[in-house]
């Protein structure tokens, strides 16, 4: 079978998700490099202060250079914040002597990283940033070689070939769509690599922060289950108050009125009876409605994978279910899923304006990764919407959640929860 073209086996909404994936790593490989040049001027005040305490006078500039490492170190755990899902966070304030400083553990590590962020990080932002900008100097390349003299022109082609008209200063151009596919290749890669030192190894907090963050997350999600509990139990109180009980309370009233209209006319009292029952079949439903909001009765009957398949059937937009659950988890994580997953679809059907999307779910070690997509409009507010929801009961069985919904769409919603080994 013939092999299709590049722009046929992917669509032109999954190559300007691409190029736009691109555009953001290009963004953090700006700013990485920023904070580079930052770190090569704080390494040169720490080569400077280290040769003057050599010589007995550099002591005093410890704290005010150790200053300057920390506001560097800052600077880049903000910017990493800012970026993906994991955050850097900051350290306790920097030691004040030389012998407290070479004793505390983040200060090293920020020492440490000063010299491969101010090396490695600004070879790599330069690497990257050379081929979108020969990418643009060879596409325009025949608008402006002829201002430049004869020489000057051929070096700027590289010296692969000879430009002496305009038909050989048109070809420079073909080097451009060279230079664009390997900075849709390079850059994210690169972006990566320019973070990784940071992101992972040097910026991290010291063990104790660590446990200290981990306290206060756990805390919170205490703090947001309780008030969630709260509110829910709100919910269902005034679902059936005004719902539930006033149907019944027409249930009587029309049951008492059926009974004193039997001996008077016995056709005004079958009228009644059948406003009785339709007032009962509709409390009946207020009241599944509040007992599937508070446990879904789906899961106790059929697994995760085919309560999610019933919600997709049901959702007005086309909806795909990629399910790989091997075992069942809690019916408590089965529930926030599918909780998650309702709000979802709903939120789409009503908001989104898209024409189709998928709900996948997989089970990945001890954890319960659910993902539902859409080609919508995007721009998703968390706040105001039944998102806030999510992340309530996402966060109190200690999982994440993330939306990533920019102007234009995809929107993609992902939930992730710990189920057990």
């Amino acid at each position: 079978m013939k092999a299709q073209p590049l722009w046929r086996r992917f669509g032109r909404r999954e190559m300007l998700a691409h190029a736009r994936a691109t555009l953001d790593a290009l963004e953090h490989v700006v700013g990485g490099m920023g904070t580079a040049i930052l770190a090569l001027v704080a390494l040169l005040a720490v080569a400077v202060t280290g040769l003057a305490c050599l010589i007995g006078v550099g002591l005093p500039l410890v704290p005010t250079t150790l200053r300057g490492v920390r506001a560097v170190a800052d600077r880049e755990r903000a910017r990493l914040s800012r970026w993906g899902e994991e955050e850097v966070i900051a350290v306790s304030p920097p030691a004040g002597g030389l012998r407290a400083a070479l004793a505390d553990p983040a200060t090293r590590r920020e020492l440490a990283w000063l010299l491969a962020h101010a090396s490695i990080g600004l070879l790599l932002g330069l690497v990257t940033l050379t081929f979108p900008i020969h990418a643009v100097q060879d596409a325009t390349f025949a608008l402006w070689w002829w201002l430049l003299p004869l020489e000057e022109a051929a070096s700027a082609a590289y010296g692969l070939w000879e430009v002496n008209d305009t038909a050989s200063a048109l070809a420079v151009a073909a080097l451009a769509p060279i230079e664009i596919i390997v900075t849709l290749v390079l850059t994210p890669c690169t972006a990566w690599l320019q973070a990784r030192p940071g992101r992972k190894l040097l910026l991290r907090p010291a063990p104790d922060a660590d446990l200290g963050l981990r306290v206060a997350q756990l805390t919170a999600s205490r703090a947001a289950l309780l008030d969630a509990h709260v509110v829910e139990l709100r919910r269902i109180e005034r679902s059936l108050h005004d719902g539930t009980q006033n149907r019944l309370v027409a249930v009587n009233v029309l049951l008492g009125t059926a009974l004193r209209a039997l001996e008077r006319d016995p056709a005004t009292a079958k009228a009644s009876l059948e406003r009785a029952q339709d007032a009962a079949e509709q409390a009946l439903g207020e009241l599944r409605g509040v007992v599937r909001a508070i446990l879904p009765p789906v899961l106790a009957h059929k697994n995760l994978a085919d309560a999610l398949a019933g919600l997709a059937s049901a959702c007005p937009v086309p909806c795909r279910v990629d399910a790989d659950l091997p075992v069942r988890a809690a019916a408590s994580v089965e529930a926030t899923a599918y909780y998650a997953a309702a709000e979802a679809l709903t939120n789409i059907a009503k908001h989104s304006r898209a024409g189709r999307a998928v709900v996948s779910v997989r089970r990945v070690g001890d954890r319960l990764c659910l993902r539902i997509t859409d080609d919508g409009r995007g721009g998703a507010d968390e706040h105001g919407s039944g998102l806030v929801g999510i992340r309530r009961r996402v966060e109190a069985h200690d999982g994440s959640f993330t939306l990533d919904s920019p102007a234009g769409g995809p929107t993609v919603l992902d939930v992730t929860l710990p189920c057990g080994t």
